[in-house]
């Protein structure tokens, strides 16, 4: 065989095994690409995103919409051909599997903390809204989850309003675990409650609970220290004036908390907050209206202005990362607060766009 045949076939091999190798050849990586985007103020599968009912609502123009990010599966595991695709592609991010599901995290597991995060996002959006709007919410502090296992199983439930712990009323999640850590392990602890359904039939009656009862818990050392324990997490729950509804499936996580918050804003005040414009924008949002950080900007960036977005809400710990690299078309808006974004909106709609606070490049 002639040496230079020889030199191609050598070479055609040895390409077909690395190319063998890539194929099969896992690598702990997965990806990250644009998600498709929601507006608040539409609809989706028929049903409009936010529903509001018991209270005079507003017709709305224009685009606040929410962004997501896709990512492969838990158990998907990459090949090195499509990691290296996925590096050199401008629209995907290849990172570490444990980024996106950390100490061995599982599909199952990871979409269950998503939906509980994206509907105490919801929550926290309507309450970020409402009190933008200085519409009281009631809140109380409630029973939210019970540990398997441990001295509160049984005895106390996911629900029920706590209202004293040993004889001392509590106002906020945080009093029900420092009352509880001055006790040493071993000793009781007495927490006047009103029962998870009681609770529910007054809210729905509209009427104050009218049954409590005390219920004793002893305690455990924590696993991790000597603190005493019962076995639960505290939490908040509101009680709202007026409904609303946000209908939305196959979402998960909290970052779509400011979006929600402005599309409930925008429906419950006259006039339309865009203006008119196609605005899009990510961010989580408690309580209070202060808006934080997400993961995955880049994506959610190339995913808004490929579904036409002119403006994007950018919380301010992004802003760094959005700036380094943002899609051709789309002006990013720094925000901090829901107040921060109303007063954006409010330059956008009247066109003073040399106004808004800009992201700058770290």
């Amino acid at each position: 065989m002639p040496r230079r045949t020889a030199t191609m076939l050598a070479s055609t091999l040895a390409f077909i095994a690395l190319l063998c190798v890539g194929v099969f050849l896992p690598v702990p990586y997965s990806e990250m690409s644009p998600g498709p985007t929601v507006n608040t103020l539409g609809s989706t599968d028929g049903e409009q995103v936010l529903e509001i009912s018991g209270r005079e609502t507003y017709p709305t123009s224009g685009n606040l919409n929410m962004t997501t990010v896709r990512v492969t599966g838990a158990d998907y595991r990459m090949n090195l051909v499509e990691a290296i695709y996925g590096w050199l592609a401008h629209d995907n991010v290849v990172v570490p599997h444990d980024t996106l599901y950390p100490d061995g995290q599982t599909e199952e597991e990871s979409t269950q903390e998503n939906a509980e995060e994206f509907t105490q996002s919801q929550e926290s959006a309507k309450v970020a809204a409402l009190e933008q709007l200085n519409i009281p919410v009631a809140s109380r502090v409630v029973v939210s989850s019970v540990l398997k296992d441990s001295p509160a199983e049984k005895r106390l439930h996911a629900g029920d309003v706590i209202r004293e712990v040993d004889g001392t009323a509590v106002k906020e999640p945080g009093d029900v675990a420092n009352l509880v850590v001055k006790h040493q392990p071993g000793e009781d602890v007495v927490f006047t409650i009103v029962p998870a359904d009681e609770a529910a039939a007054a809210e729905k009656a509209g009427r104050e609970p009218t049954v409590t009862r005390k219920v004793t818990v002893p305690t455990v050392k924590a696993r991790e220290d000597d603190r005493a324990i019962v076995g639960i997490h505290a939490g908040t729950d509101h009680t709202f004036p007026f409904t609303v509804d946000i209908n939305l499936a196959d979402v998960g996580g909290p970052s779509a908390g400011l979006m929600f918050a402005l599309g409930i804003i925008d429906k419950l005040t006259p006039g339309a907050m865009t203006g008119g414009t196609f605005v899009a924008g990510t961010g989580t949002i408690d309580d209070d209206g202060k808006v934080g950080p997400i993961g995955g900007i880049e994506m959610k960036l190339v995913g808004a202005r490929n579904a036409g977005a002119e403006y994007f809400l950018t919380p301010a710990d992004n802003c760094a990362s959005a700036a380094s690299d943002t899609p051709d078309g789309l002006t990013l808006v720094k925000v901090d607060t829901i107040a921060d974004a109303t007063k954006s909106l409010e330059k956008i709609r009247e066109g003073d766009i040399e106004e808004l606070p800009s992201c700058e490049v770290g």
